[in-house]
């Protein structure tokens, strides 16, 4: 069963007793966990409504401090949790900010544990202790960042900033052994690749309508082909993100000439020309080989105000494991750029804003969700692992017809800054920490069936 209560701690128990109420009372109770952390205890019924833990228990724990929590009973032992590790990178010696810049974020996603009932804490390889079972976490309370020695979490919830920090040797490792060695389910690991993306959907016949034609093992000859199909294409590095590395190549035919727009790594637009497709591709890729890009057909896509406009939609698990869509924004197009990013010049809309006829809102919402839905589903299935969250980039074209572009496992969160989407903002961090619930609950009752 599973009830969430205060948990609380009081000095003049002794040793190891626990107060329970009488509405989590059907079961004898012979231990407490928290986290990876497991005592005996002498549990006695009582009249109030709080979980209330003696001081040495409590400390033994390692419990951070009182709180509501969830309390999940399960075989005579009483857990208290989820106990949410949430694992990344670059941290720095300050504890003001020990994230860097990314520590205003990460200080919301822990401000929220409070609406679930939840203890979530940042760590890194570096703050694990295996000799002991524990971790030096950073916690996030209303006096600010600080650290705590914790047990082992129930779940890790994977934020590593970027594919270069992922292939580090120690990272990989410390999630390796947290998840075979300690069973511990560890989501969102790890960056899609975008062309074993687009294999895995391909097979799916009611998602193959959403898909820009798209190819890897790109030569000249298949730009050629393809550019003489459509009026223009993409060049896409197969893991790349922020819009950085995409290139759109146009050929004019009156011209005779192939142009190129993209953006510089200093996030400035530019437009390249030249009388071959081979010149080209030297001057912009400067010899980077082009096997690590994918080409891909380009959309007309729908304008608004001179504009063009694709759109964010961002699905998360719920409490119950099932997907759901948690945000969506609409992206408009800033001065000479390819893309919608806001790093250049892009400005976020909300669909209100993009479709002020009524029963266009209601028909883009519904396409919008479906798909997402749909895709969601379908990657989730195809795809190792557990994953709570993804975000998507699609696209309508002047014939209304909807196509997906992208799939994101730690999409950005530039569509938030946007006033009207910070009820938005909170849901996709809130589901976050309830997907953990759920992940906590399913492993307390079948610790090898949630690996299955």
């Amino acid at each position: 069963m599973k009830a969430l209560l205060p948990v609380k701690c009081r000095d003049d128990l002794k040793d190891h007793r626990i107060l329970v109420p009488f509405q989590i009372s059907r079961m004898e109770i012979e231990s407490i966990a928290f986290g990876t952390h497991q005592f005996s205890c002498n549990a006695s019924l009582h009249s109030g409504h709080s979980l209330i833990v003696s001081r040495p228990l409590f400390e033994k724990l390692l419990v951070p401090y009182e709180g509501n929590i969830h309390v999940f009973v399960h075989e005579g032992t009483l857990h208290l949790g989820p106990l949410i590790g949430i694992f990344t990178a670059g941290f720095t010696s300050s504890i003001i900010r020990p994230i860097g810049e990314r520590s205003l974020f990460f200080s919301k996603l822990l401000s929220t544990e409070k609406k679930v009932g939840a203890y979530m804490f940042l760590f890194g390889a570096n703050h694990i202790n295996w000799e002991d079972g524990t971790m030096e976490g950073f916690m996030f309370t209303e006096h600010g960042w600080c650290k705590k020695t914790l047990p082992f979490p129930h779940v890790v919830y994977d934020r590593l900033p970027n594919r270069r920090t992922e292939k580090h040797r120690l990272l990989a490792q410390t999630r390796e052994k947290m998840q075979k060695d300690y069973a511990i389910p560890w989501f969102n690991p790890g960056f899609f690749n975008k062309w074993n993306i687009h294999q895995k959907l391909m097979i799916e016949e009611n998602i193959v309508d959403y898909l820009p034609e798209t190819h890897n093992g790109v030569t000249i000859g298949k730009m050629e082909k393809l550019l003489s199909k459509y009026p223009f294409i993409y060049l896409k590095p197969t893991n790349g993100s922020l819009g950085l590395g995409v290139y759109k190549i146009i050929y004019n035919r009156e011209e005779e000439a192939y142009y190129a727009r993209y953006k510089t790594e200093d996030f400035i637009n530019k437009l390249q020309r030249s009388s071959s497709l081979e010149a080209l591709l030297s001057h912009i890729l400067k010899n980077r080989d082009l096997s690590s890009y994918l080409i891909q057909q380009g959309i007309p896509l729908m304008k608004v105000d001179d504009s063009f406009v694709d759109f964010r939609v961002h699905t998360n698990k719920d409490d119950h494991g099932k997907w759901v869509v948690s945000a969506m924004a609409a992206k408009m197009s800033g001065k000479g750029s390819i893309t919608t990013h806001a790093n250049s010049g892009g400005i976020i809309k909300t669909i209100p804003e993009i479709f002020t006829d009524e029963l266009e809102l209601e028909t883009a919402i519904h396409k919008l969700t479906h798909a997402s839905l749909l895709i969601s589903e379908a990657i989730d299935t195809h795809l190792p692992g557990f994953i709570g969250e993804i975000g998507f980039d699609f696209g309508l074209d002047k014939e209304q017809r909807l196509w997906m572009f992208e799939a994101n496992s730690k999409p950005g969160r530039s569509i938030f800054y946007h006033p009207k989407l910070r009820s938005e903002d909170i849901l996709t961090r809130k589901l976050s920490i309830e997907y953990a619930v759920y992940l906590t609950e399913n492993t307390i009752k079948n610790p090898e069936g949630v690996f299955s």
